[in-house]
């Protein structure tokens, strides 16, 4: 079954603020090669969704 979506009811603006990647990278505690990374990416702003969906941290094991 499918259904009609309209994109203005789904649309999330928090998703497509425009961010710092130096701030995004203190924010979410990123190491400073993964900082760099990023800003080889996308330059020195990106969107809150590009960043969340390319950013990269190890896994850490105790």
């Amino acid at each position: 079954m499918s259904s009609h979506i309209d994109i203005q009811k789904i649309e999330n603006d928090s998703l497509r603020q425009v961010w710092s990647v130096s701030d995004f990278a203190r924010r979410h505690r990123l190491d400073k090669d993964e900082e760099k990374r990023l800003t080889t990416l996308f330059g020195s702003f990106a969107t809150k969704q590009e960043l969340l969906s390319n950013a990269q941290r190890p896994c850490s094991f105790r």
